[in-house]
């Protein structure tokens, strides 16, 4: 029988377990038996297929493949010579320019989709893959809009489907002993959180390109724009840079926050917040002449969000990119360094605070000295391998199934990563709404900002804000023709 006639794996599984009890007297071994320690038979092998499978996309494949219980069925890529390496590696693998063509061949031989493309096709991309009841493994941010979070996460329990978001850090041992620490009462009631990053490193508060150039023979330009509007191929965007425009990518918060607030959010249970406040570093074209450039994003930013906590008085969450960090901790000694140097995280609580750097990585109590002498019992699961086992972590989860005990220790399901990934692109809805601009008593000349100065109030149940309603425009996009969700 060949591979496109064969059911999902999961049917196969129960057919064999079907058969083994309908017949008395008959046994099947298994082929893992057969096949002695360490055999995986195929019929218990992930079958993947991957969307976007150059730079951090060929990294999602190498790591998914080198589980050992994968077969990497077809590979999908709108840049053949970034696609290069992953397709050497996988000769037998179908080759796809078009997502949406590719699960429609191989819908039959396929369980799951890995998704690692630029932001602004995340979305869209996941949702035909579950909605054709395949598991999916999306690359940080989970999404490049609030609507969409919200969407995949309602999704992946209407289809029940085994998610996972690339936010590696989750995996890792440093949260869960943060979480115990927490949990011990060793920094007492949080109060204050303070989160930040070196980020961008990439150009971004600039002007787009006013010269078009030819997009490259073997890019395919139309497919790579995909959601975002039609615009002329230019220089320098593809394959990084594409990170610091708002038609493709979400800033330095998109590119990193899910790593570092992700720590802060899983120690203090943290949901939607209930408003933010943005204020935003300015790039000055001449004298006293700010400019103006609502394509990108900004140099640097800090973001204020509250979170209601019942019972408790608000957490007051603050994220920091562009270099800006907040001031150091009179625990921490001169010369000690604050989180990794350039990014970190930084708990205060009403009895003391705790710190690490990006993903968790060295989680410390303040002051340092305090950690050594720390023993609080292990009660969480720690992921086998740490923040490296993450995608063994989504991939025995795809074969144990929706609902399996390894489908529930999953570190960041859509169930986790959607609420952090709504929070993080709030502070996003943020700075957007601080650039927003109304010319004054019609001078073309002369603008106001009414979204600066003010706290954006966010009702997230209904997702939308309360306050000023030129911000709800950020909340969700317009796709252009041939997609959506």
């Amino acid at each position: 029988m060949s591979k496109k006639e064969k059911s999902s794996a999961s049917s196969r599984r129960d057919f064999m377990k079907t058969s083994a009890t309908a017949l008395a007297g008959f046994y099947i071994v298994p082929r893992h038996v057969l096949g002695g320690p360490g055999f995986i038979a195929p019929s218990d092998k992930l079958r993947v297929a991957s969307v976007g499978v150059g730079g951090m996309g060929g990294g999602d494949v190498r790591g998914i493949f080198s589980t050992g219980k994968v077969d990497m069925v077809a590979l999908c890529d709108v840049d053949d010579t970034r696609a290069k390496a992953s397709r050497d590696a996988h000769p037998k693998a179908a080759y796809y320019k078009d997502y949406r063509v590719m699960l429609e061949k191989e819908a039959s031989n396929i369980d799951a989709v890995s998704v690692s493309t630029p932001d602004h096709m995340h979305a869209v991309i996941a949702m035909m893959a579950m909605k054709m009841g395949k598991h999916v493994y999306v690359q940080k941010p989970l999404s490049h809009d609030i609507y969409e979070a919200r969407m995949l996460t309602e999704a992946a329990e209407k289809y029940k489907v085994v998610t996972q978001m690339g936010n590696q850090g989750s995996s890792g041992d440093g949260v869960r002993k943060m979480v115990e620490w927490y949990n011990a009462g060793l920094i007492g009631e949080a109060t204050k959180v303070y989160t930040w990053t070196n980020r961008p490193v990439w150009p971004q508060g600039i002007k787009w390109p006013d010269q078009p150039v030819t997009p490259p023979a073997d890019l395919d330009w139309d497919k790579w724009l995909g959601t975002a509007p039609y615009k002329d191929y230019v220089g320098n965007l593809v394959p990084f840079n594409w990170r610091g425009w708002w038609d493709y990518g979400t800033g330095a918060l998109g590119d990193m926050a899910c790593h570092i607030m992700e720590p802060p959010f899983r120690v203090l249970g943290l949901g939607y917040p209930k408003s933010a406040e943005a204020s935003v570093g300015s790039v000055y074209v001449g004298e006293f002449q700010r400019g103006y450039f609502p394509e990108s994003c900004p140099p640097s930013s800090h973001i204020t969000l509250r979170f209601d906590r019942p019972g408790k008085e608000d957490l007051e969450f603050h994220w920091m990119d562009g270099g800006i960090q907040p001031t150091r901790p009179e625990e921490l000694e001169p010369n000690e360094q604050m989180g990794d140097g350039g990014n970190g995280v930084i708990i205060e609580g009403t009895e003391g605070k705790m710190m690490c750097s990006t993903y968790g990585i060295n989680p410390q109590l303040l002051p340092t000295s305090r950690t050594k002498d720390i023993n609080v019992p292990e009660t969480l699961y720690r992921v086998p391998g740490g923040d490296g086992g993450h995608y063994a972590n989504w991939v025995e989860a795809c074969i144990g199934g929706y609902g399996s005990k390894e489908y529930d220790l999953l570190s960041s399901p859509f169930s986790v990563a959607g609420p952090l990934t709504e929070s993080v692109l709030m502070g996003n809805l943020a700075i957007r709404s601080y650039d927003y601009r109304l010319a004054r008593d019609g001078d073309s000349n002369q603008f106001d900002y009414p979204g600066r100065g003010i706290k954006l109030v966010w009702d997230g149940e209904n997702m939308k804000i309360t306050n000023f309603e030129p911000a709800n425009q950020f909340v969700k996009r317009t796709y252009r023709e041939g997609y959506s969700l």
